[in-house]
């Protein structure tokens, strides 16, 4: 690329096709999830490499749980594990983590592993690496507004101070820039529910590439699509 290039400070990544990627191959869907979080560290530090300073990914839906329970308890075995295995690969290559979404409705053993990751990788300086668990962009919103609402009635701000600032830092990704470039593997051309106020001015990339497929030349080709767009904002060309 020319030097006018921009890397896009943040980056998300609805990860889709790991079922269909399995079934093609006449494995089971939890094969795909299996390659697909193998997947997810190797774009993790091809990211870092290439200059994006923070990278959210959409592991599991709010609509996830209604999957056949042994889906759901395989994608919570593979959640579990990359909690266990990863605080060394996160000091290593000085990633801080959180995770967004509702955790209330994780098995405690879950929390308690995301709050040690989250505490112990909260001083790190690299990458930020955003995990979306129980997460439905509706729902984060909801809570957002419930906060605001809470603080209504302790007489700690009025109604009319509410304004999209206070929303936006409400959000799980309340501190972190909103994403300039959405990605979603699969072929599917639909945002489900991921992100839906951080993503208000991001631009969309859509590829059939199934996610145990990407790689570090799929990423490149996102960010090159992103260059190639013209950014407007109020109607003129930035």
């Amino acid at each position: 690329m020319d030097n006018e290039r921009r890397m896009p400070v943040h980056v998300a990544i609805i990860m889709d096709g790991n079922g269909r990627w399995a079934k093609k191959r006449g494995l089971p869907r939890t094969a795909g999830h299996a390659q697909g979080a193998r997947v997810v560290e190797q774009i993790l530090e091809d990211a870092d490499h290439m200059g994006i300073r923070y990278l959210t990914v959409y592991a599991f839906s709010t609509e996830n749980w209604s999957r056949p329970d042994s889906e759901v308890r395989s994608l919570m075995n593979l959640l579990r594990t990359y909690m266990k295995t990863s605080l060394a690969k996160c000091a290593k290559n000085n990633v801080r983590i959180r995770v967004i979404g509702d955790k209330s409705r994780l098995d405690e053993d879950l929390q308690v592993s995301i709050a040690n990751l989250e505490r112990d990788t909260a001083h790190n300086t690299g990458i930020g690496f955003q995990i979306a668990i129980n997460y439905g962009s509706r729902d984060e919103i909801v809570r957002s507004v419930r906060a605001l609402a809470k603080n209504v009635r302790k007489g700690l701000i009025e109604p009319d101070e509410i304004n999209e600032n206070m929303i936006t830092n409400n959000l799980d990704t309340g501190g972190i820039p909103e994403p300039d470039l959405l990605i979603r593997t699969g072929g599917e051309q639909r945002i489900s529910n991921f992100l839906l106020w951080q993503t208000a001015y991001a631009e969309l990339y859509f590829c059939d590439t199934a996610w145990p497929d990407f790689s570090k030349k799929d990423l490149e080709k996102a960010v090159e699509a992103f260059n190639s767009r013209e950014r407007r904002y109020g109607g003129l060309i930035s």
